[in-house]
């Protein structure tokens, strides 16, 4: 089976979820980038495509939403977060209703897009926002759990994907997702890298560098970056003494900074984070900018350099 882009599996989630749940999808004229066409084409009485006003999507969906019914709205991590930032807050989050936002093209990894495209701030701003659960699945397999886990759960979600085709870390079938619960890929003893999307597998090869070098290190899929595992986060810092975070997002307020917090209250591990270094992102091939920005193993293999 060919790789997919976790966009591409969020929309293959929508068009077989919803043979067996009653929820709308709403998209702001996206919905070849978002895949949501997907499950436009099997349920069009329950599709609805709000145009280029990503504000009224937001607020239609809380709309539709406070009848009862839940409803997946879609654009791009810049569109949503960024442009549609009040309305999630007021209109979605400040009222609690089942929204599920999915926000694809999240990160600098999408590519050519440029800068401006590139968003990197959006985990930052959906984690700060009360009641707002926030995931970021690693590939194709996992995304169908975590879309059926936001569909199941009371109140709204904010659900990251990539635009490029991911490099899988789960099989089918074995793939797992819990809000709440990260998933340890690989225990430790030395360092537990802590990743989300697509740095989970870039993750797991510095792992098996640092093996080669007689380096036992851990690595967690942490896709449910907001509510946080605290306690998997205590019982690595206890045990190894040494984090490193790994994520396509800024290295202030994401994944890295969620974990910050939990260890600025136990001072049982020093840490590393390893993603954007508050700068926007430039326009390039995918394999440039995570050598650039060093969004891959090599980066992480430097970051545990720094312990030493």
């Amino acid at each position: 089976m060919a790789h997919l882009a976790t966009r591409e599996a969020y929309g293959e989630a929508l068009a077989v979820l919803g043979a067996e749940h009653d929820f709308l999808v709403l998209d702001a004229d996206l919905s070849k980038a978002t895949y949501t066409m997907k499950f436009a084409g099997k349920y069009p009485e329950r599709f609805f495509n709000m145009g280029i006003s990503e504000g009224d999507l937001m607020t239609t969906a809380a709309g539709i939403a406070s009848t009862g019914k839940t409803v997946f709205a879609s654009t791009f991590a810049m569109f949503a977060a960024g442009r549609a930032y009040e309305q999630i807050r007021n209109s979605i989050a400040y009222t609690g209703l089942n929204v599920k936002i999915g926000a694809t093209h999240g990160g600098i990894l999408i590519g050519e897009d440029g800068a401006s495209h590139q968003c990197m701030e959006d985990i930052s701003l959906m984690r700060t926002i009360p009641g707002m659960t926030v995931i970021v699945p690693c590939d194709q397999y996992s995304v169908y759990l975590a879309v059926k886990a936001a569909l199941e759960h009371e109140g709204p979600v904010y659900l990251r994907f990539g635009r490029t085709s991911s490099e899988p870390v789960y099989t089918e079938g074995n793939a797992v997702f819990e809000i709440g619960r990260g998933h340890v890929l690989q225990d430790g003893e030395d360092v537990a890298i802590f990743a989300i999307g697509d740095m989970v597998a870039e993750s797991w090869k510095a792992a098996w560098i640092l093996k080669e070098r007689g380096v036992s290190a851990a690595v967690i899929d942490m896709a449910s970056v907001k509510p946080l595992d605290r306690e998997l986060v205590e019982h690595y810092a206890a045990k190894t003494g040494r984090i490193i975070t790994v994520e396509d997002h800024n290295v202030i307020g994401g994944l890295g900074g969620a974990i910050a917090e939990v260890l600025s209250e136990t001072a049982a591990a020093r840490l590393r984070r390893v993603g954007i270094p508050d700068v926007f992102g430039c326009s390039g091939k995918r394999q440039d900018l995570a050598a650039y920005f060093k969004l891959n193993a090599e980066g992480i293999l430097e970051a545990f350099e720094k312990f030493i």
